[in-house]
């Protein structure tokens, strides 16, 4: 028995020119295209609508919906969208100002070698934001990321 009512061919097609259209900085169209995978739990098309949603490009923005979708994808394990969040966090954008969670989506990214979150994580250490200064760590996360 097969499905014949999902066409993975024209998935396939609307993720490739919603991808195309946000590259282009067509965001409206980009949106028509990616929402809808993103409403099925598809992360790199989460990640890009909340992109959208935080910055109002192609759509109004929504803080709330901009949050919701970057900790979908990030809860994914996407490495660009754990640093969304975590850069939420850290400047209280989307979300309530929390260092720990920042902290918290920061390491996860950083984890997958995602060299932002490296230095993201270094300078907090560095400059003692939102956590005890610790130069020695500091130095550790810039030497990892390639400082």
């Amino acid at each position: 028995m097969s499905d014949d009512s999902i066409d993975y061919q024209d998935i396939d097609a609307s993720y490739a020119s919603g991808i195309a259209a946000f590259e282009a900085k067509n965001f409206s169209q980009a949106m028509r295209f990616l929402s809808p995978m993103a409403e099925l739990g598809e992360a790199e098309a989460q990640h890009r609508c909340a992109i959208m949603y935080q910055n109002g490009l192609g759509i109004v923005a929504n803080e709330e919906k901009a949050a919701e979708m970057m900790r979908a994808a990030a809860e994914q394990g996407h490495a660009v969208a754990q640093h969304g969040l975590g850069f939420m966090y850290m400047e209280g954008e989307c979300v309530e100002q929390n260092s720990l969670e920042a902290i918290k989506w920061f390491e996860k990214a950083a984890e997958q070698g995602l060299v932002g979150s490296l230095t993201t994580l270094a300078m907090m250490y560095e400059e003692g934001l939102g956590v005890d200064k610790d130069p020695e760590k500091a130095k550790a996360l810039y030497k990892q990321a390639g400082f």
